[in-house]
């Protein structure tokens, strides 16, 4: 009886791991693409088994698990309650192969953002975030850039960072057009008094600049140098405006860079003798009311939701993911409202 020929037993596991010099759950993982693996891990098994010739598909070597951080300040705020929803929804229609890590970190932490923004356990690709222009948050992010990660800026800058792609609106432009508005809005002239959420936000500083530079330009208005920072924070919003009335200069205007409006509003139901023009940023649903009510003028929208999409966009790209979106990495627009054009939609859904 002859017997039948052996076939050739194949690679096993084992032998894959000894060749590239990892481990045999590390080759199940890149092999049966069950979990995350570093790019150079994936190279050094994928390399072995074809050296020792495994009958069987191999993956390529980046199609494996593509980490992405989302980064935002765990701000109360309208729009950024609203802009996390928006990166919820968008991440939940992403392929299953991209792993997205939402992260919120309190408003005035610094060390909990830089320990987020260093290399974390996983292989992180790419990076979306909204920080403060500060020194260490920029040296944190250019290292992310020098170790190969994709940094997208949503809503404010941070500058020096060269190749990273900013998507939110144009800030300077946003305040000059607050300050050409309270132009027309008060011909009677008198002070204006510019209420900045956090100076250490370019974003913030930039609005404030730019409603500067507009008024700067019409001698009947005149604003203080240096704005008054509030945090979003009603209280300080409403002890700022206090000490405005209370300083006798007539107080013609308001812009607010930030949130915080509800002490704005109880501030002029206190001290206002006469309309104050107002103008402040997002259609929040307190703005809408607050415009029905007479009280706020004009609202410069960021539109969030588009934000969100443009900055999912143009990581996608930068990953060779999807196709370039056309004007994904250009300043994104932003809309004026007046109580005769504001939507009726919730801005929060309940």
């Amino acid at each position: 009886m002859t017997a039948t020929p052996r076939r050739k037993r194949s690679a096993r596991f084992s032998d894959i791991a000894d060749v590239a010099g990892v481990s045999i759950a590390t080759v199940d993982r890149v092999l049966n693409e069950r979990g995350s693996v570093s790019r150079k891990a994936r190279e050094q098994v994928l390399s072995a088994a074809r050296m020792l010739g495994i009958p069987r598909w191999l993956p390529e070597v980046d199609t494996g698990m593509v980490h992405v951080d989302i980064v935002l300040p765990d701000n109360r705020s309208p729009f950024f309650q609203r802009l996390r929803l928006a990166f919820q929804r968008m991440v939940a229609m992403l392929d299953r192969r991209l792993v997205v890590h939402r992260i919120a970190v309190a408003d005035n932490d610094e060390a909990a953002l830089l320990r987020v923004l260093a290399p974390r356990r996983y292989l992180r690709r790419a990076l979306i975030v909204a920080a403060p222009d500060s020194d260490a948050t920029r040296q944190a992010l250019q290292q992310a850039q020098l170790r190969g990660e994709h940094v997208v800026m949503v809503v404010t800058r941070v500058e020096g960072l060269g190749s990273a792609a900013y998507v939110g609106i144009d800030n300077y432009a946003a305040g000059r057009t607050a300050g050409h508005l309270i132009g027309r809005y008060c011909p009677q002239g008198g002070r204006v008094l510019i209420l900045s959420s956090r100076r250490d936000y370019c974003g913030h500083r930039e609005r404030s600049q730019g409603c500067r530079d507009a008024l700067a330009s019409l001698p009947h208005l005149h604003c203080d140098a240096v704005s008054r920072e509030t945090w979003d924070d009603p209280d300080q919003c409403y002890l700022a405006l206090c000490a405005a009335f209370r300083s006798g200069n007539s107080l013609a205007a308001i812009y607010n860079t930030g949130a915080g409006s509800p002490g704005v509003v109880a501030a002029l139901r206190r001290f206002a003798a006469r309309k104050v023009c107002w103008v402040t940023h997002e259609l929040s649903d307190d703005h809408r009311q607050y415009m029905q009510q007479g009280l706020l003028d004009v609202v410069i929208d960021q539109d969030p939701d588009t934000q969100a999409l443009r900055a999912i966009q143009h990581m996608l790209a930068a990953l060779g993911l999807a196709p370039s979106a056309l004007g994904s990495a250009q300043a994104g627009e932003f809309r004026l409202y007046v109580p005769e054009n504001m939507r009726g939609e919730r801005y929060l859904a309940e």
